[in-house]
């Protein structure tokens, strides 16, 4: 999620020095370019997640539904409803690349204008969702820290303090 965090802030420098005031590229072609290229980099960033982010979810859901009411932020719920909807989105479209690369000639391999054309495209339908989970992500470990930090429900409550006998004279 930090690497993700880390290239959006690249792209949004990118982006405000090579528009107008408009959000207009001053070239389209290097613009162009250059938002492939973004989407390739948050689409790898998030490859080593991918098959650990429904259990990351779900995690957090089971969390968020054991939390006291006061450690929960309002905002989690629809953020961890964003994560969900982006994840099926990208697991629809992953889907869709494989068949898609598994289409293409025996010919187009990584490096063809064929092969790199279907992935580039594959990786800017998948950028908005990816996004999502760059914004969004950080709601998992937000809910995993209250969940350590909120007190089980487990452990033995604390014994009262004694309180102080009046009876006895105060040691002088």
């Amino acid at each position: 999620m930090s690497d993700s965090k880390k290239i959006l802030d690249a792209w949004d420098a990118y982006s405000d020095e090579h528009t107008d005031l408009d959000g207009w590229p001053y070239d389209d072609h290097a613009y162009g370019l250059r938002a492939s290229l973004r989407d390739a980099d948050t689409a790898e960033a998030f490859e080593s997640l991918r098959y650990g982010a429904r259990h990351l979810l779900a995690t957090a859901e089971t969390q968020l539904g054991r939390l006291p009411e006061g450690a929960v932020q309002s905002r989690w719920v629809y953020q961890l409803g964003v994560l969900q909807a982006a994840l099926d989105r990208l697991d629809q479209l992953h889907e869709q690349w494989l068949e898609t690369r598994d289409a293409l000639p025996a010919t187009a391999k990584p490096g063809t204008t064929a092969f790199d054309d279907a992935l580039a495209e594959y990786h800017a339908e998948s950028w908005s969702y990816l996004d999502d989970w760059a914004t969004h992500g950080k709601t998992l470990l937000e809910v995993n820290t209250a969940a350590r930090k909120a007190p089980s429900p487990l452990a033995p409550a604390p014994a009262p303090a004694p309180a102080a006998d009046r009876r006895t004279p105060a040691r002088k």
